[in-house]
């Protein structure tokens, strides 16, 4: 084990140690390496039907032992009991989906050759190896688990790291996937600090997987492309929502609330700034306010509260700075805009400003907090120049009229857009691809890509009855034979599609 310090897991609730855990090193990754390359050759030869049978016994499991699943989620994260439960429903979803889908999209596919009949052309999946992943602390279960889930069922070994600020809810999934019916030393969860773990998985994986801020993906993009391994990310995001007139206000207010504090705002796909059209911005920002005003923020495992805390006391020191920063500049402070001690050192009153500009903190970079701000928008071309006025590329939600609403989404430059809808449809619609756009992202989970991502094609071609498609017969002349093919495939444009 590490010769670096152990890793001693505290709540951010109330700063108690949740539990202590000995750090691993570049050596221990090195040995789960080998350990599970010998436990993924023998399970890539398990038929896929039987290795899918995982995801559809974690779905179970994952259910069924929800609420141990959600008192660690919280104690290690300080999220209310709803976002916690999210986790659960994600994983759940998403190991039903794999396991039902799996074996259709890993089954060779037939395609057509150069010419009908005499070629036969088939192309395969085959597991790329062992993948690494490298999890965040805001999603502990979800992203510890609901893209591993898939990487195994494709025939692969996995190497994890969970973030050394919630490691206990990666190891407790880890059990269940055991428990599913994985072999031993197929997966290796690592807790370990990012700067050897990490670095050491990135520098032995066959496929890497990050989730996390876009400065650290670059660094693992940058490592992924020297050794020329396939890489997934799901970067950071600066995401907006537009409140259009004839929306249902009620549901749109509803939707931003979810939208912006949804785990205290510490969420990719969390919509940090509001752009509401002038003609019901008033109503909006009366309404918002309001509404922000009532939420119950707190901890423990009621469901009447509607955020927790954040995910240590330095990030409301900068939550702080932020607010303090923009309120100097002339933004305007409609709520919140202070810590809230009496609750515990991580906590922080949901924050609503206006007046943003971009010479602003918090008009540029990604807050991840419970701090949004709202911007009038003049027209359509208006909203779709400032919702798209970013680097970032991730989400998007539309509140208004579905006619309105769709056709405004296809000028959107973002992986996912919700219609009428913060976050939770496009997420939980597994069966579509999901991650980000210019500097959010590069790859995709969810979708037919996030199992087939996992896996190597192999074309295999067979010729029949002739010796070569391209090889003139020994008694034809050279001209007769390209004039002969060139006519066949004139002739087979008319049907060949």
């Amino acid at each position: 084990m590490s010769s670096l310090p152990d890793i001693v897991v505290h709540s951010p609730v109330d700063g108690r140690v949740v539990g202590t855990l000995a750090a691993h090193n570049t050596d221990d990754v090195v040995a789960a390496f080998a350990r599970a390359r010998r436990a993924q050759a023998e399970w890539a030869a398990v038929p896929v039907r039987k290795r899918a049978k995982i995801g559809k016994r974690m779905h179970d499991y994952v259910l069924d032992n929800q609420s141990r699943l959600m008192d660690i989620i919280q104690a290690e994260t300080g999220k209310n009991r709803a976002g916690a439960f999210e986790e659960v429903l994600d994983v759940a979803v998403t190991a039903r989906h794999y396991g039902f889908t799996a074996e259709k999209l890993l089954r060779p596919k037939r395609v057509r050759g150069p010419l009908p009949i005499i070629h036969k052309t088939v192309v395969q999946r085959a597991p790329v190896g062992v993948v690494g992943f490298i999890a965040p602390w805001n999603y502990p279960l979800s992203f510890a688990v609901a893209d591993v889930i898939p990487a195994l069922i494709a025939g692969n070994g996995v190497i994890l790291k969970p973030d050394s600020r919630t490691p206990h809810t990666a190891l407790s999934a880890a059990e269940l996937l055991l428990k599913a019916g994985i072999p031993d030393g197929l997966l290796h969860v690592l807790p370990g600090h990012g700067i050897e773990v990490g670095q050491a998985i990135a520098e032995n994986c066959d496929y890497l997987m990050f989730t996390g801020s876009t400065s650290t993906g670059r660094v693992l993009g940058a490592k992924a492309g020297e050794r020329l391994v396939g890489y997934t990310a799901e970067l950071s995001g600066k995401n907006p929502m537009i409140v259009l007139p004839g929306c249902n206000m009620e549901r749109a207010i509803r939707g931003a609330r979810r939208a912006a504090f949804s785990s205290a705002g510490q969420m990719c796909i969390s919509s940090e700034r509001i752009l509401v059209h002038k003609d019901i911005y008033d109503e909006f920002k009366t309404r918002f306010v309001a509404d922000v005003k009532s939420m119950a923020v707190g901890a423990g495992s009621s469901w009447e509260i509607d955020m927790g805390c954040l995910y240590a006391p330095e990030q409301v020191e900068r939550m702080d700075k932020i607010v303090t920063d923009a309120v100097d500049k002339g933004a305007v402070l409609l709520t919140g805009g202070h810590a809230l001690p009496n609750l515990g050192p991580s906590f922080y009153a949901p924050t609503v400003l206006e007046g943003i500009t971009d010479q602003m903190i918090l008009g540029s970079e990604e807050v991840f907090g419970p701090v949004v701000y709202l911007e009038q928008i003049d027209s359509i071309d208006d909203a779709i120049e400032k919702a798209n006025n970013t680097d970032y590329g991730l989400n998007v939600s539309i509140f208004g009229p579905r006619a309105q609403a769709w056709k405004l989404a296809q000028h959107m430059h973002a992986g996912t857009v919700g219609i009428n809808d913060g976050y939770a449809a496009a997420w939980g619609s597994v069966h579509a691809p999901m991650g980000g756009w210019k500097i959010s992202g590069i790859g995709r989970r969810h979708g037919d890509t996030g199992l087939t991502s996992f896996t190597e094609e192999r074309t295999v071609a067979e010729q029949r009855f002739i010796s070569s498609f391209s090889q003139k017969p020994e008694d034809w002349t050279g001209n007769t034979f390209a004039d002969t093919m060139t006519k066949g495939l004139k002739l087979a444009k008319h049907f060949l599609r």
